[in-house]
């Protein structure tokens, strides 16, 4: 779900996708980047990948002393990325969630994983479309910080109050952590018909954090408090499953620490994060099945290219759109 307004982007990023059957290929500009050893054997090296900072940056060179980063599960410690694996459900049509344990006593909550905002918000009062909120009054580690926010996306939006409160993730680090909190008090076309998460996590960079950056996200807040490295890795598997289902399926991975490499064959390539707001990248080319489009990347990156878990949408420039379309209905003539 990208946000309208402002800037921002996160630390290290690798995005798993499982797709459907079918052809569609976005080659990135590869970063061959420092020596990272991918081992699942070992225990997890907690270095931070940048020396120093704890959370909140973009995606940076290594420090000498952690460029041989282990990404592997420490069962003793704070992380363990097999717990992690499959804690994603919902699917491409309705966006992927995961639950949450807010407040204290702790009220169980799914709350939507977007790559494409930074606030940490959630459902303080009834609304339609969904089933149950978070309740500030019978929370008694909630403090208010006395600040309104209100935040706009590319569709949809809402206001509420900005505070702090404690929050656990059962299928994710272990621990408990203070986090910045919006408790959302109304909202216009943001909580759909059908979806079953109440709150949504933004994983970008603090400058598009809002009131303003000086709220800090989620994320920077669980890597300067818990020491795990900062890096992420989401796998999504949703696509193709249909949105008509009552029941969620389980839709993918938020691996909060690294990345589990039983999820993944090959080797893992890179990108650079080309502007830190959103995961805003470089499109080097575009094919449709066989087909390369052989557009000037100009016309690919026309305005921003970004990653965004939140949308369920593929967004692309009108000249793009259109050749894209052409392409596609070519290939369906020859079939």
């Amino acid at each position: 779900m990208a946000h309208s307004a402002g800037r921002h982007a996160v630390p290290w990023l690798f995005l798993l996708l499982r797709v459907c059957a079918g052809h569609f290929a976005i080659p990135l500009k590869i970063y061959a980047g420092e020596t990272v050893t991918f081992n699942s054997s070992v225990a997890l090296d907690l270095t931070r990948t940048r020396g120093g900072g704890g959370g909140g940056g973009g995606g940076g060179s290594s420090s000498s002393s952690s460029s041989s980063l282990a990404l592997a599960s420490d069962p003793a410690g704070s992380v363990n990325f097999l717990d992690m694996v499959n804690n994603l459900q919902g699917d491409s049509g309705r966006g992927y969630y995961i639950q949450m344990s807010i407040g204290t006593p702790a009220q169980k909550l799914n709350i939507l994983v977007d790559t494409g905002s930074s606030n940490f918000a959630v459902a303080a009062a009834p609304h339609a479309f969904i089933t149950h909120y978070f309740n500030t009054g019978l929370s008694t580690t909630f403090q208010s910080s006395g600040r309104l926010v209100a935040v706009r996306y590319t569709q949809g939006n809402w206001e509420g109050e900005l505070g702090t409160d404690e929050v656990s993730i059962p299928k994710g680090p272990n621990g408990t952590i203070t986090i910045n909190i919006a408790a959302i008090t109304s909202s216009d076309g943001f909580f759909l018909r059908g979806v079953n998460w109440q709150g949504i996590l933004g994983l970008a960079y603090p400058l598009l954090a809002r009131p303003d950056s000086s709220v800090e996200p989620f994320f920077n807040s669980m890597v300067r408090q818990t020491g795990i490295p900062d890096i992420f890795s989401l796998q999504m598997c949703g696509a193709g499953i249909s949105a008509s289902s009552a029941a969620d399926t389980v839709g993918g991975s938020l691996v909060m620490g690294g990345a589990e490499p039983t999820l993944y064959r090959g080797v893992m390539w890179y990108t650079p994060i080309k502007d830190e707001w959103y995961y805003q990248v470089e499109v080097l080319k575009l094919e449709v099945g066989d087909q390369n489009l052989n557009m000037d990347c100009s016309e690919y990156n026309m305005d921003k290219a970004i990653v965004d878990s939140g949308t369920t949408l593929l967004r692309l420039p009108v000249n793009v759109f259109s050749a894209v379309v052409e392409a596609i209905t070519r290939t369906s003539m020859v079939r």
